[in-house]
């Protein structure tokens, strides 16, 4: 939990968040708790990059794979926005397939 946190004060801004159809979380701790929560709901699984990322001025875009032993239980496209210093202060998913 305290390495997550880190990691996520590292990417995100303290004021960050980020939305799907399912779950949302805001600021460090929200994200971080969010993020343990996805562990929790879908152990043994990982996310993998799809495609991207692309990015032009502040927006970024990218698509993702949830998978686990039987191959990938969901599949999505999160677009976001970057402040100056290069962190993460928003991201916006969309799923596609979710199974």
């Amino acid at each position: 939990d305290a390495r997550r946190r880190e990691l996520v004060a590292r990417t995100w801004t303290e004021d960050g968040t980020y939305v799907d159809p399912l779950m949302s979380g805001a600021g460090t701790d929200g994200i971080a708790a969010m993020i343990g929560a996805a562990r929790e709901q879908f152990p043994g699984h990982r996310f993998e990059l799809a495609s991207g990322p692309d990015a032009h001025n502040d927006v970024v875009r990218f698509a993702w794979r949830l998978v686990g032993s039987g191959g990938a239980v969901a599949t999505g496209t999160d677009f976001g926005r970057v402040a100056d210093d290069g962190r993460l202060t928003e991201i916006v998913g969309f799923l596609e397939n979710l199974t």
